[in-house]
């Protein structure tokens, strides 16, 4: 080998040796998983919590390596005290399993970001008994402190700490953010556990002073999830409450279908890390003003608005903050759950009887209805359809009248009905045809020739 050669070998040695080695000793090592609890187990650990911690980077995004503060000296540690740090921490475990869904969500974050992922693993004290498990919650979160104040001594800076709490690991990572009075970075709520939560006072649960800035997404907001904002900006998909496609038909278990409203947080907030499309919230004073369009713009965030995922501040750049900022968003049952909104307008001529009408929206390969009950003391009605394309591929709007046959109005002469789709940044012009007659069991149609412009 020649002089040069030689230096070249030693240069690529001194660059990229230590990495070498690292990840060569990482696949030595036997991969770490989290917990399974068996009720002697639990009865055995509970006492002591067991929490342990696990780190997954791009360079193990497959095979979790144990983590603790004494191992940021070693050389085959693989945490990069230079890049940001996502925390997971896991909820109530009923079943005392290990939380199945950890190992997706980090591979997501590290597909979305160069970070450090590390994973709370407190499945002994979560185990089991409801009850019992929140009076584990305080003592988790003291543990992960002390974690965090060591790693603060080897240059971690608490804004680089983004914290992502399932149900009740939301409220460990609120007073994890309490005990640092509210200068960890960020922290981000799926669907925050509702029973025993919340009355509470703020010192015990997820609020806006935890953290630089906390968003929550609310999908089970009547049973296991919380009701009340939490958050800068709390979103509250559907309403917060049932989620479209956790019908029971669609589970082979009872547990799959009791769980599937409070999960859809987590599988929304995953699907948006991929960023294939946008998950926007409407801020407005309640769901019921929503449905019926009259919150159409973010002009609260001036004109932004807050969007699901990592973006700083989730979008938002108004200052100061808004606090328990409400916003809605309607989503599809599937992944990747986005949904255009669409506002119907529907303008009728005074009607002698009550009338019910099936407007149908759709395009080449899927379609959206929505069924309007008309009134006699009401010739105007607005509504917000949730469609899965957008309003300019659109290529059909159709109009039945579905009333009965005796009790219902037997012809509606509709004025106007119009379609536009919100928020929308460039204001287009919404889609309306005119007068109209409507028979019972004649459907009315009309085709739209439009193109989406691509920018």
């Amino acid at each position: 080998m020649t002089l040069r050669n030689k230096y070249i070998f030693l240069c690529v040695y001194l660059v990229c040796g230590t990495s070498l080695v690292q990840s060569v000793v990482a696949k030595q090592e036997e991969c770490a998983e989290l917990n399974n609890s068996t009720w002697q187990e639990y009865r055995q650990y509970r006492a002591n919590l067991q929490v342990q911690y696990l780190l997954l980077t791009r360079r193990n995004p497959d095979c979790a390596q144990k983590f603790e503060w004494e191992s940021l000296t070693k050389e085959t540690s693989l945490f990069n005290l230079f890049s940001p740090t996502k925390v997971i921490i896991h909820g109530y475990s009923a079943l005392g399993s290990r939380p199945s869904w950890v190992k997706d969500l980090s591979q997501a974050l590290l597909r979305a970001q160069d970070v450090n992922v590390v994973v709370v693993d407190w499945v002994y004290g979560a185990s089991f008994a409801y009850n019992l498990v929140v009076e584990n919650y305080k003592e988790v979160a003291v543990q992960i402190s002390v974690l965090i104040n060591e790693m603060q001594k080897y240059g971690c800076k608490l804004e680089t700490f983004h914290f992502i709490g399932m149900s009740l690991g939301a409220h460990v990572a609120g007073f994890v953010g309490t005990l640092f009075e509210g200068k960890i970075g960020r922290i981000t709520g799926l669907d925050p556990a509702g029973p025993m939560f919340k009355g509470a006072d703020t010192y015990d649960r997820l609020d806006p002073s935890d953290a630089q800035f906390v968003d929550a997404i609310h999908t089970d907001s009547d049973y296991f999830g919380i009701s009340i904002p939490v958050g800068h900006v709390d979103f509250f998909l559907n309403g917060g409450k049932d989620q479209t496609g956790c019908a029971r038909s669609r589970f082979p278990t009872m547990y799959g279908y009791v769980i599937c409203d409070h999960m859809r947080a987590l599988h929304v907030y995953q699907s948006s890390l991929n960023g294939s499309c946008p998950l926007v919230g409407v801020p407005c004073q309640s769901y019921e003003e929503f449905l019926k369009g009259r919150c159409l713009d973010c002009d609260a965030f001036k004109g932004k608005c807050p969007q699901i995922g990592l973006s700083i501040n989730s979008g938002i750049a108004v200052s100061p903050l808004p606090k328990e900022q409400k916003v809605f968003l309607l989503t599809t049952s599937l992944s990747p759950f986005c949904a255009h909104h669409i506002l119907l307008e529907l303008n009728v001529s005074p009607l002698d009887k009550s009338a019910e009408v099936e407007v149908i929206l759709r395009t080449e390969n899927t379609g959206s209805q929505q069924r309007l009950r008309l009134q006699t003391d009401s010739t105007v009605y607005r509504t917000v359809v949730a469609h899965p394309i957008a309003l300019c591929q659109i290529n059909t709007i159709i109009i039945k009248n579905t009333g009965a046959r005796f009790y219902r109005q037997s012809e509606i002469h509709v004025r106007s009905v119009c379609v536009s789709e919100f928020p929308s940044a460039r204001r287009e012009e919404p889609l309306c045809v005119n007068n109209i007659h409507i028979r019972r069991g004649t459907p009315w149609s009309h085709d739209f020739v439009q193109v989406c412009d691509i920018f």
